[in-house]
C-alpha cells in the first residue's frame, strides 16, 4: 500500500551537505516554513538554495541563511523590506548570490522538470546579468542561453494532498510549488490536510503523486476554516 505520509525529520533526514533545495513560495505566500525549520534541525549545511525571495524575518528561509547553512542562493527578490538577515550577510561577504530575473528562473526550474537542458531567452540581454553567457540572435533581438536548475531536494507547501501525493493548492500559494515538484530527486509536500483517496476530484489535482515522494501533514488552522466556510457556501448555492 503506497503510503507517502511521514514526520517531518523523516523526510528530511537523508539531505546530504552541499545539496542544491528548491524552495516553494512567494514571499511567505505558500512557503513551506515547517519543513525548512526541519531542515535547520536535521542539520545539513553548505546548500544551495533556489527560491523567489532571501527570506523574511527571522523565520523560515530567513532562519536557515542565519544558522550559515546556506553557501549560495539564486533568486529574484533578494531585498526586501525585512530581508534583514541575507542582506547582512551578503554584505559580509559570507553567502553568494545569483541573481535571476523572476520569469527566467520559473523557466529554468520548468525546464529543469521537463528535461530540457537550457534554452534562448531575451530577458537580461544587454545586462549585466547577461555577462558570461551565450548570445544570439531570434527575430532580430538578441538572447541569450539560460541553463536548466534541477535540485536534489525540492520543499514545497500545498493546500491539501492525499496518501499517495496528489496535491492541491490555495490561490497565490500556488506559486512555484508545481514547477519545482518536477524539477528535484526528492519532492516533500506540507501539506494543511490530508484527504482520503479519491476525495480529490482527479481534474483539480495540480501535481499527480508521481512527482512528490514524501508528505508531510501541517495542520493550519487558517485554511481549514477556510476550508469549511467554502464546503458550507457550496451546500448553500
Amino acid at each position: 500500500m503506497i503510503d507517502k505520509i511521514c514526520a517531518a525529520a523523516d523526510a528530511l533526514r537523508d539531505v546530504a551537505d552541499g545539496a542544491t533545495i528548491l524552495i516553494g513560495g512567494f514571499g511567505e505566500a505558500g512557503s513551506p516554513t515547517e519543513l525548512i525549520h526541519a531542515l535547520i534541525d536535521q542539520g545539513a549545511s553548505g546548500l544551495t538554495v533556489v527560491t523567489n525571495n532571501a527570506g523574511n524575518g527571522e523565520i523560515g528561509l530567513a532562519r536557515l541563511i542565519q544558522r550559515g547553512r546556506v553557501r549560495k542562493l539564486i533568486c529574484s527578490y533578494p531585498r526586501s523590506a525585512h530581508g534583514y538577515v541575507f542582506d547582512g550577510l551578503y554584505r559580509q561577504g559570507r553567502i553568494e548570490l545569483e541573481l535571476v530575473p523572476q520569469g527566467t528562473l520559473a523557466e529554468r526550474i520548468r525546464a529543469g522538470g521537463a528535461g530540457i537542458p537550457a534554452f534562448f531567452t531575451p530577458t537580461a540581454a544587454g545586462t549585466d546579468l547577461a555577462q558570461g553567457k551565450e548570445s544570439r540572435m531570434f527575430n532580430g533581438r538578441p538572447h541569450i542561453l539560460e541553463q536548466a536548475i534541477r535540485a536534489d531536494v525540492a520543499l514545497i507547501k500545498a493546500e491539501a494532498g492525499d496518501r499517495w501525493g496528489n496535491l492541491i493548492y490555495r490561490k497565490a500559494a500556488r506559486n512555484f510549488g508545481p514547477a519545482m515538484a518536477t524539477a528535484a530527486d526528492l519532492t516533500v509536500a506540507q501539506v494543511c490536510r490530508v484527504e482520503p483517496l479519491g476525495a480529490i476530484d482527479p481534474e483539480a489535482i495540480v501535481t499527480p503523486s508521481i512527482f512528490v515522494q514524501k508528505v508531510v501533514h501541517i495542520p493550519d488552522p487558517i485554511s481549514e476554516r477556510a476550508h469549511i466556510k467554502e464546503l458550507a457556501a457550496g451546500q448553500r448555492t
